[in-house]
């Protein structure tokens, strides 16, 4: 069974749900239809649609605040993964001993489906997706959850999947105790959000890990074998899981590699063995050759057939705001790359293009080194536009490296800049490597300001 035991959360009583997005409400409705009394508190405002689906189901919640005496009480509390730890509120039910879980944890109580699980600093949203569409494509009932999508306690509430895909990101890992991937996906690891680990990296790592600490013998665990991080904490983990490593680097008998054609071999035991040229994959660059091994490798698990997953990984199209081609205009190649929050996403995003870029970067910095940009921004980037509040620490990191930096006082005013600049064949790049919320409300809302400003042009 893939559930986790009954016996380490009540079953009964208050649930309180700290946060009210996509998985605070979806862990109310589960709470409801298993009996719980449920209580929601977000200290913001309660978007509307929230709050109608609150008010449809009676559930009680209060927006604005949180209110000890409504809280402290709780039998058991799911929170929002944007609630840090060390939040007051938090640190309170810890010391009282309640249990304080992620609605992941909280909803694979209720579920015996399998569960397959994709972390990563970066293309867990892209690999999320790709092995959701071969999956269905196979005909497997199959549901898409976590990080993305509508909520997995209201799927496992309302819906009935055999199979979830569920994005995890490090920050619901740290919530999560007893959870158990069937298949566990670490892509990489590189220094993201560290602001909310103390600035360690080996403390971000621990959290990715929590992945697979709860895996057995019959469970596969999917890895880069070239990302050193992983490598270096593959040392201090223990996997008892079947391990499947990718890798561009090498040959190896059980996983998936790149071999001297540019084919990529994906070879599990006892499954017939696939092979697809990268020529052929929809997602191009070097990363979305590893986002679709590791897909395949899920593919395979699963037992799907080659002629199911070459299709599907050849007609897949991508997500937005992630290397998104949004127009060609005077010979300029413009491209939202929105998503890309940290550095290694923008280090990914360059080394998919050719030289003469224009890159749009800049936003709230989570204490990003810009050091392994470096070289690459020596070789391709002629112009670096600044936006966001603070950009003195993109002034510092390459004023030897870039021709041009200057500042804009808004995405139209970037766009405007990036288009004087730019010539025949060159390629205008948005790739922030920083968080949104200085200027936007989510990374979303800043790519899609980008295009709206490239198609005033």
């Amino acid at each position: 069974m893939t559930n986790i035991a009954h016996t380490y959360y009540p079953q009964t009583g208050r649930l309180v749900i700290l946060g009210a997005g996509e998985s605070g409400v979806g862990a109310a409705i589960l709470g409801k239809d298993k009996g719980f009394e449920v209580f929601v508190s977000d200290m913001g405002e309660i978007g509307h649609g929230y709050k109608d689906i609150l008010q449809k189901e009676n559930i009680a919640f209060e927006s604005g605040q949180h209110t000890d005496q409504q809280i402290l009480n709780a039998d058991i509390v799911v929170k929002s993964p944007g609630i840090s730890g060390k939040a007051p509120i938090i640190q309170r039910l810890r010391e009282q001993g309640t249990s304080v879980i992620s609605e992941i944890e909280f909803a694979a109580q209720y579920t015996n489906a399998k569960l397959i699980c994709i972390t990563g600093s970066n293309g867990k949203s892209t690999t999320s997706m790709l092995t959701h569409y071969i999956l269905h494509k196979g005909g497997i009932n199959v549901g898409l959850a976590g990080n993305i999508g509508k909520s997995f306690a209201f799927q496992v509430a309302r819906e009935d999947f055999d199979v979830y895909v569920l994005e995890i990101s490090s920050f619901m890992l740290d919530d999560m105790y007893h959870f158990r991937a069937d298949i566990a996906v670490i892509l990489n690891i590189t220094p993201d959000h560290l602001d909310r680990y103390d600035y360690k990296l080996e403390n971000y790592v621990n959290s990715k890990f929590r992945m697979i600490r709860n895996q057995t013998e019959r469970d596969y665990f999917v890895y880069c074998a070239d990302d050193q991080e992983t490598m270096k904490a593959l040392s201090t983990f223990e996997s008892k899981a079947i391990p499947l490593p990718i890798t561009q680097e090498k040959e190896i008998d059980q996983g998936a590699y790149l071999d001297q054609e540019n084919t990529i071999i994906i070879h599990i035991p006892n499954r017939e063995i696939f092979t697809m040229n990268i020529e052929e994959l929809s997602l191009q660059g070097k990363h979305n050759v590893y986002n679709n091994m590791a897909s395949g490798l899920i593919a395979k698990v699963q037992e799907l057939r080659n002629q199911t997953m070459k299709e599907s990984m050849g007609s897949y199209v991508n997500i937005p705001h992630r290397l998104e081609h949004v127009a060609y205009i005077g010979g300029v190649n413009y491209i939202n790359d929105s998503k890309a929050t940290n550095v290694n996403s923008v280090w990914y995003a360059l080394e998919s293009f050719s030289t003469d870029i224009v890159l749009i970067m800049g936003g709230v910095d989570k204490g990003n080194d810009y050091e392994m940009l470096r070289d690459l921004v020596r070789q391709k980037v002629k112009a670096i536009i600044c936006i966001g509040k603070d950009t003195s620490r993109i002034h510092d990191a390459f004023e030897d490296e870039a021709g041009v930096i200057v500042n804009s006082a808004s995405m139209e005013d970037a766009v405007e800049i990036a288009s004087h600049l730019a010539k025949k064949g060159d390629t205008v790049l948005l790739s922030p490597a920083c968080a949104s919320f200085d200027w936007f409300k989510n990374y979303e809302e800043r790519g899609d300001k980008f295009k709206e400003a490239v198609m005033t042009l």
